[in-house]
């Protein structure tokens, strides 16, 4: 027993090990985007469901780059503030499919090919949870969901989804990004979006060690239906987010996992579908019901869940039809080890990085900010 525990908490040391200079390097360019990107005129640009309106959610979504679950803590407040639903919904999607970081830690663990599927899949799904939201969620069922928003209860990270300290003043967005104001902001936000998903890295590294190290093989197989290709491929998307549900890991911390899938078998389709899911797994879903009502939940989990299945099919059928699907499954999650290489190198240069950028947070009034939120969740949860 101990030593199947010790192989399973080296496993995820390893990949940790593996993808930290990308996740820093990822929190670093999403936190000099958010010193820019105001989320302050949001509203006024997502007034209705147009293809307008959703492109411009789609575009702010990618450039806030949020946890899952300060993501619909923030489409809850834009919502309420006057959004349209739809457009809110589709900012959330992005705010979390579509961001830097989640495209650097794909691209080290599983391939470039992913990280293509993922950013030209995350577009395909809003238009397809648009469509759907159109055909399934009436006005009526929207305006009672606004009613309850506007009650304000309380899911997680609503702090850190109200946040707001982009610099706004005139000049370019290199001057901007560069001023005191702009680095300081930096800072701040680079902070913030860690202590806001760390522990959702933390489970996800644990669960896809653990998953590694434990579970053969011949179960992923046989779950993924590996000896029947078409079965598979239409199985993937299916069952893709069923296990991201049941993993509880959101965010970044799927990514792991996902390696783990694809080495056992699951679809390329599969794959990105189960990297969509992170915002219908249990704990959102609760979150969603406190928002909007258990009607309204229970309609956004469900087209959520269709839309993500049926992007998952067009991206495998777009990645069938230009040959880009990898023929060998190597995810480098399986393989992982700490060692003296580029690497290495690497973390130990952004570690130095990060060092700075955290004594800029301290020494600018971060320890205080950090209290302040912690009190207001404290109060929130109580």
């Amino acid at each position: 027993m101990i030593h199947a525990i010790s192989h399973a908490l080296s496993m995820s040391f390893a990949m940790g090990w593996e993808i930290l200079w990308a996740l820093i390097l990822g929190f670093l360019l999403s936190g000099a985007i958010q010193a820019v990107v105001s989320k302050r005129q949001m509203v006024k640009l997502l007034p209705d469901d147009s293809p307008k309106s959703l492109l411009k959610a789609t575009g702010l979504g990618a450039a806030s780059s949020s946890c899952s679950y300060a993501a619909v803590a923030l489409a809850r407040s834009i919502f309420t503030k006057g959004a349209d639903f739809t457009a809110a919904i589709a900012f959330e999607i992005a705010s979390t499919n579509l961001v830097i970081e989640l495209g650097i830690i794909m691209a080290l663990l599983l391939g470039w090919q992913f990280t293509l599927a993922e950013f030209v899949g995350g577009p395909i799904m809003i238009i397809i949870f648009a469509v759907l939201a159109r055909l399934f969620i009436s006005p009526k069922l929207i305006e009672q969901a606004r009613k309850i928003a506007e009650k304000g209860a309380q899911g997680k990270m609503e702090a850190h989804a109200q946040m707001d300290m982009s610099v706004t003043e005139n000049g370019t967005l290199m001057s901007r990004l560069l001023s005191e104001k702009g680095k300081t902001a930096t800072s701040h936000y680079y902070v913030m979006d860690w202590q806001a998903v760390w522990k959702d890295i933390v489970i996800g590294l644990l669960i896809a060690g653990a998953a590694a190290a434990w579970i053969p093989a011949s179960f992923w197989q046989a779950l993924f239906l590996t000896d029947h290709p078409l079965l598979a491929a239409i199985w993937g998307p299916i069952i893709g987010p069923i296990v991201a549900i049941l993993s509880f890991v959101c965010s970044i911390g799927n990514v792991p996992l996902a390696a783990v899938l694809w080495n056992g078998g699951i679809s390329f389709g599969g794959v990105i579908s189960f990297i969509f899911a992170d915002l219908i797994i249990l704990p959102i879903i609760n979150i969603y019901r406190k928002y909007y009502g258990w009607r309204m939940a229970l309609r956004l989990s469900v087209l959520m869940y269709a839309a993500m299945v049926l992007a998952g099919y067009v991206i495998e059928g777009i990645a069938q039809v230009l040959h880009f699907v990898p023929h060998v499954r190597n995810a480098t999650v399986l393989e992982a080890s700490v060692s003296w290489n580029y690497t290495s190198v690497l973390n130990i240069i952004f570690l130095i990085i990060t060092a700075i950028v955290v004594t800029r947070f301290f020494k600018t009034g971060g320890r205080d900010m950090l209290r302040m939120m912690n009190d207001r969740h404290a109060k929130h949860e109580h």
